[in-house]
């Protein structure tokens, strides 16, 4: 999933992300509410895990401007205020969830990927196709009853493919759902590491090339 980790205490930020990438989701970072704003504007984000104190624009006023523009992430709202008033205030500005601190950072993770299945149409938990079951909270993958190890990038471009039902899945949408902002888009890294995948998940061939459109699991 591609997650924005909006924080200004750049320490905790950083590891808030490093958390989430070892968790194979594509992570950006802004440390100010207007910061976080310009990249919700212009990448689509699934969650997006936001510091209610924030400087240059209030978390709170980045939330209702993320709720009032249509966004589709999810926002998880983190403070350090724990009064029950100033969950209900939270929410009440359309966060989908509340995380005090200091917090658990598996429990944040935990939380990040039940709101990351919120912002998309109903898949289960555990995704199956062609004989491969995927299991995103154990990060755990299997083809035919045996273990496929994948690297975070390969289990993410799995995780979207499969997600698409036999749809194709383009290039870019891989590479906007799997990598961050500073991927460039020129890259050859999607078509790399779907070379991986294929090896790892050996015969027969499971994914396929739709040439000028992108990848499939039909």
């Amino acid at each position: 999933m591609r997650v924005l980790v909006v924080e200004d205490e750049p320490l905790l930020a950083d590891a808030i992300a490093e958390w989430l990438r070892d968790e194979a989701h594509a992570v950006d970072l802004a440390h100010d509410g207007a910061s976080a704003l310009e990249r919700a504007g212009v990448n689509d984000y699934d969650v997006v895990v936001l510091d209610r104190d924030l400087p240059v624009v209030h978390g709170d006023d980045v939330c209702r401007e993320l709720v009032t523009a249509g966004a589709a992430a999810r926002v998880l709202m983190l403070t350090a205020a724990a009064e029950i008033t100033d969950r209900v205030a939270g929410l009440g500005l359309g966060a989908d969830d509340y995380l005090t601190k200091p917090f658990a950072f598996a429990e944040l993770a935990a939380r990040v990927l039940a709101l990351g299945r919120r912002s998309r149409p109903a898949a289960p938990p555990t995704l199956r196709r062609a004989g491969i079951t995927l299991d995103p909270a154990r990060r755990e993958v299997f083809r035919d009853g045996r273990y496929v190890p994948l690297a975070r990038k390969e289990f993410a471009v799995l995780a979207e493919l499969l997600r698409a039902d036999g749809a194709v899945v383009s290039a870019e949408q891989l590479l906007e759902k799997a990598w961050d902002e500073h991927a460039d888009p020129f890259t050859g890294a999607v078509r790399l590491t779907v070379l991986k995948l294929r090896r790892k998940l050996a015969e027969p061939p499971v994914i396929e090339t739709v040439k000028g459109a992108g990848y499939r699991i039909p």
